[in-house]
């Protein structure tokens, strides 16, 4: 992190203002090894590998860690030669790609594939995520001006109040162990007229007859490297059925996805492109600590709970998407 990064921070735990307190090894300008301090209740917190951390790398979202160490760069446009990425991140926040002036603050960033998507609009992005993960979202944009990237917690964030233009929460809310408590955190952390973005898995049949919440009783508490192990040799098992019942009309990759096998052929991925991501996306649901999906009414309350003005919630992307703005 660059020392001037610091501005956007404060303490977790009183709100105070932090300051750089020690720099035990420095690169390109950037705090490599380091220290930060609060001014007021005069905590420390370490800055590791470049990235400031005010969690334990061990927590109910390692899981995540292991997931985005192992396809660090699978889910990225770059990699992909698809603007898989690039489609869902503007077409979900309907943000424009001109937001230089502004600052985004980004909540659970994964490897950090929306992090990049973020950037290319020129506002200084914030990105955090709790687990290890945010290693392997530095090693693809860390280096950038434009990029801030922390470890922290979402119920306890190391940010200032009132202090972001945009906020952007994918794919993370339904991980907690509280989605309400997790959701009326966020809107805090925007200035007025601040534009909040979240979305949430939908409650639906497959809470009862899918392959995934049946099986989630015994791999949830499986540890991540064995669980990655049984997936991958689950999804190759079940790869050449998966290959035929995905050629029938309309319903083949979702017979697929009810099987417990992850099926993105709808967005264009082939071949062993097509594999990874099952790879990747099998796991990602056999594997999460906490996996609550809901249903459209209960994420517009939400909304009008936080006070939230402009309100759009629908089915999208990842099941059920919404968009508000603080008073």
């Amino acid at each position: 992190m660059k020392e001037s990064f610091v501005e956007h921070l404060a303490c977790p735990f009183c709100e105070g203002d932090l300051i750089v307190a020690q720099v035990h090894a420095k690169r390109d300008e950037r705090i490599a090894e380091g220290e930060l301090a609060c001014t007021k209740c005069k905590r420390t917190f370490p800055v590791h590998r470049f990235i400031p951390r005010f969690v334990p790398n061990d927590n109910y979202a390692s899981n995540f860690g292991l997931e985005w160490s192992k396809h660090a760069r699978t889910q990225y446009d770059s990699y992909t030669g698809l603007n898989i990425s690039e489609k869902r991140f503007f077409e979900e926040t309907k943000w424009g790609r001109d937001l230089k002036q502004e600052v985004i603050l980004e909540v659970g960033s994964g490897s950090g594939r929306f992090t990049e998507q973020a950037a290319s609009t020129g506002a200084f992005v914030v990105s955090m995520d709790y687990s290890f993960a945010v290693d392997a979202n530095y090693q693809s944009n860390g280096a950038k001006d434009n990029v801030f990237i922390v470890q922290g917690d979402m119920f306890n964030m190391p940010f200032k109040k009132q202090h972001f233009d945009k906020l952007l929460c994918i794919g993370v809310i339904q991980h907690t162990p509280d989605p309400l408590k997790a959701f009326l955190a966020l809107p805090a952390y925007l200035k007025k007229n601040g534009k909040l973005v979240v979305d949430v898995y939908k409650r639906g049949l497959d809470d009862t007859l899918g392959v995934k919440y049946l099986l989630r009783v015994v791999t949830k508490k499986m540890k991540p490297e064995k669980l990655y192990r049984f997936v991958v040799a689950y999804v190759d098992f079940m790869w050449p059925m998966a290959t035929a019942i995905r050629k029938i009309p309309k319903i083949g990759p979702s017979i697929n996805w009810a099987l417990g096998v992850a099926d993105y052929s709808r967005l264009g991925l082939k071949g062993e492109l097509l594999k990874e991501w099952a790879y990747l996306d099998t796991y990602d649901m056999f594997s999460p600590r906490y996996d609550y999906p809901q249903s459209l009414s209960t994420v517009k309350k939400w909304f009008e709970e936080a006070g939230l003005k402009k309100i759009e919630v629908h089915y999208g992307y990842n099941g059920i998407e919404g968009r508000g703005t603080t008073p």
